[in-house]
Parts: C-alpha cells; sequence; structure tokens
C-alpha cells in the first residue's frame, strides 16, 4: 500500500511539473506584458468566420503561423517574413501555430498574395495556379451557374479548369476564408526581432515568392 502511495504520488508530481513546464509557464510567458502592434487589427466578421472555415477544414495540419529564427530554418530566405513575435498572435483565440509544413507557412499569405481572385482560383483548384500542388480542392465552397447575376463574384479559372456550359461563382464561405487569408500579414515593424545571421544552408533554398512554396521540404 505504502509503495503505490508512492508510485502515485510520484505520477502526480511529474504530472504537474510537466503542466507547469508546458503549459502554464508557456501561457504566461506569452501573455506577459504584450499589447497588439500598431500595424494588427482585429479580425473582422468576415474574417473571423474565415478563420473559424479555416479550422473545421483542418488546414492547420497542413499549414504552420509561425515563420521561425534563422537559426531554426531558412523561413526568411523562402520569403515567408520576419520570425513572428507573441504580440503578432494578440488576436488569435485559439492559436494556430501549427507545426506541420506540407504546405508553406501562411502567417504572411496575405502579404505574399493579396489577389482575392488568386485565393479563389486556389481554392477551386490549386493545379490551376501553382502546378504540382499537393493541395486538395474545395469545390464545395463555389456554385456552378449558367446565369450569373451582379451580386456573384466569378472565379477567373485559366481556360483549362473552366467548367464546360458553366461558371464558377464564389459561395460566401469562400470569401470569408479569402477574407482571413489575407488578413494574414505580419509585415509591420517589430522591435523585438531576431538578429541572428541566416545559415548557409538558407542561401541555397529556391523560393516562389508568389506562393511562398520554395524546394525544402520542412516536415
Amino acid at each position: 500500500m505504502t509503495r503505490a502511495l508512492g508510485i502515485f504520488a510520484g505520477a502526480a508530481l511529474i504530472l504537474l511539473y510537466a503542466t507547469l513546464l508546458l503549459v502554464v509557464m508557456p501561457t504566461v510567458q506569452i501573455r506577459a506584458g504584450i499589447t497588439p502592434p500598431e500595424g494588427l487589427a482585429p479580425y473582422t466578421k468576415a474574417e473571423q468566420r474565415g478563420r473559424d472555415l479555416y479550422v473545421s477544414l483542418g488546414c492547420v495540419y497542413c499549414h504552420s503561423q509561425q515563420p521561425r529564427d534563422p537559426k531554426q530554418a531558412p523561413d526568411g530566405a523562402r520569403g515567408w517574413g520576419r520570425p513572428s513575435v507573441p504580440a503578432d498572435y494578440y488576436y488569435d483565440e485559439p492559436h494556430l501555430l501549427g507545426t506541420m509544413r506540407t504546405g508553406p507557412d501562411l502567417l504572411n499569405i496575405g502579404a505574399r498574395q493579396p489577389s482575392v481572385d488568386w485565393h479563389l482560383t486556389h481554392l477551386y483548384q490549386p493545379r490551376a495556379v501553382v502546378p504540382g500542388s499537393t493541395m486538395p480542392a474545395y469545390p464545395f465552397l463555389f456554385d456552378l451557374t449558367d446565369v450569373v447575376v451582379a451580386d456573384d463574384k466569378v472565379v477567373k479559372l485559366p481556360e483549362d479548369y473552366q467548367p464546360v456550359g458553366a461558371t464558377v461563382v464564389a459561395r460566401p464561405g469562400a470569401m470569408d476564408l479569402v477574407a482571413y487569408l489575407k488578413s494574414l500579414d505580419r509585415t509591420y515593424p517589430v522591435s523585438e526581432i531576431p538578429t541572428e545571421p541566416a545559415t548557409e544552408a538558407a542561401s541555397d533554398v529556391v523560393v516562389d515568392q508568389a506562393t511562398g512554396d520554395s524546394e525544402t521540404n520542412d516536415e
């Protein structure tokens, strides 16, 4: 009985230590003294709906939102922006940092790719704008119609991807998702950016500046 109590107490102490180290301390560190940067605005209602859709579609499983310090990865050379800082996530709840990079980091996709038409085409058929992309298409975010009305947002597809006899128009969810993606722009200046010089490996990375796609696999 005494031995069982000892094992239980030891396990409880290990769990308490892990909770303090991995949950409590990072939370306190992130939130202490953080104020929103001047260039960062709260999400609009459309952007927040798009963010909720981003979560429901599981985009975080393939895209991170945390450009890293040059000591950790050549993200700056990839065109993904400066290393992120805690204030960049002031309005984010929940945080969508992500760890997998099947696709590029998206924290600055709104700056790299500000075109609504590009995003809509990319969501409808990624291969139409990024040849060889492994991202799935999201046709359920769009309608095919024979008659385009004034409020419809027509998706400008390349001829090879245009459905025969129909026009592709964006549903409201697609427009909300694009609004959220365009809001991902953390290119404003901050004072606490790490200044470590890029590694030699970083200079060898080939980057598509428009999409952020690179030839380096970060998985």
